[in-house]
């Protein structure tokens, strides 16, 4: 990358994007490698009738994503994307999945060719041929390489400095190294692998696993019955990688805070667990719960779930996924939420 210093921009202005900000915010204040001035671009929207730029940057504060967490103060909105990644070396997306398309359409021809990016978005999406990584679609869009960066933390303990494990994967893995020196703190501990697309998957598979042990809560299960949706799930989570993946996939990969770990905490303090609890009791279709529970909003198992089930079906590959299968049918189709628990019984890895 040269001898100069690295400009950071940090794509996405959310609860993720604002805690990761404060940690590069105040790595690259003792760092030489790194420009002091780290960008943030803010969509710009309105609140308690002022801009939302100009409260982070006067304030230091993202008080409607991450109220109580302060900014280091070399962090910058930046309402105008194009603006804010013009001259970057790293680029660092935090926004929602539904979004990238949108925000590559706008960069491309604007980010430096040197530039490289992470991303944190725990999804997955639909391409022109299937099933397809966030990290490809910005590998196509925009022409950079992209690392990965999972784990099993929150954005509200990250931003809070609460000691926690990650997972960067890279497919060149100097890339991966040169962004574990940009956001390895004392309390974010750091593990860099070159299996790169298996980290993205585990980061959107646990979304599955997370509506499982979910249903269960709804059901009044204890926690012995969790921890066999867990334990299925990370069978079929790393057989399902194993599938997709062209390259060969390390077992190890699955033990990082990427794997295992990451959809034990989705499953106690994710955003789908307490909609996809109260589910069983109301005796909705999931469509209908986003309707009318949740105004609209998505969880995001549903839309990965869908996703995976459509793949495998394409493949011929159902039987392999009865966990999968079976949050789907419930999902989708009207399924009652006991047969996660006939699942569970029935499941191939017991026989």
């Amino acid at each position: 990358m040269g001898a100069t210093t690295l400009r950071v921009c940090i794509v996405g202005f959310w609860s993720w994007g604002s805690a990761i900000a404060k940690i590069i915010g105040t790595n690259v204040k003792n760092q030489q490698k790194f420009a002091s001035t780290v960008k943030m671009w803010v969509s710009e929207e309105a609140v308690n009738g002022r801009k939302l730029t100009d409260i982070i940057n006067h304030y230091h504060e993202n008080v409607k994503y991450l109220p109580g967490h302060k900014l280091p103060e070399n962090v910058v909105a930046v309402a105008n994307l194009s603006e804010a990644v013009q001259d970057a070396d790293l680029l660092v997306f935090t926004t929602p999945h539904q979004f990238i398309h949108k925000i590559c359409n706008e960069i491309t021809g604007r980010v430096p060719k040197k530039a490289l990016g992470i991303i944190h978005m725990e999804s997955i999406d639909e391409g022109p041929r299937g099933l397809m990584l966030i990290s490809d679609i910005i590998r196509e869009k925009i022409g950079m390489d992209v690392s990965v960066l999972m784990g099993a933390n929150t954005a509200r303990e990250v931003a809070a400095g609460e000691f926690c494990e990650t997972t960067i994967g890279s497919k060149v893995i100097q890339n991966g190294i040169l962004f574990k020196e940009l956001l390895q703190t004392s309390n974010f501990c750091i593990t860099v692998v070159d299996d790169a697309d298996a980290v993205e998957l585990c980061g959107a598979l646990k979304h599955i696993v997370a509506m499982g042990t979910n249903f269960c809560n709804g059901l009044h299960c204890g926690n012995n019955s969790k921890a066999a949706v867990l334990r299925l799930g990370l069978v079929e989570m790393i057989t399902f990688t194993r599938i997709f993946c062209k390259s060969q996939v390390s077992t190890t990969t699955f033990l990082e805070s990427c794997g295992f770990a990451n959809p034990i905490t989705i499953c106690y303090r994710g955003s789908d667990c307490k909609e996809a609890k109260t589910f069983p009791r109301i005796g909705k279709t999931m469509g209908n719960l986003q309707k009318e529970v949740l105004n609209g909003q998505t969880l995001q198992g549903l839309k990965t779930s869908a996703l995976v089930y459509q793949f495998l079906k394409q493949k011929g590959l159902l039987a392999k996924f009865p966990l999968f299968v079976t949050v789907y049918r419930i999902c989708y189709e009207g399924r009652p939420s006991t047969e996660i628990l006939t699942c569970l019984q029935n499941h191939p890895a017991h026989m």
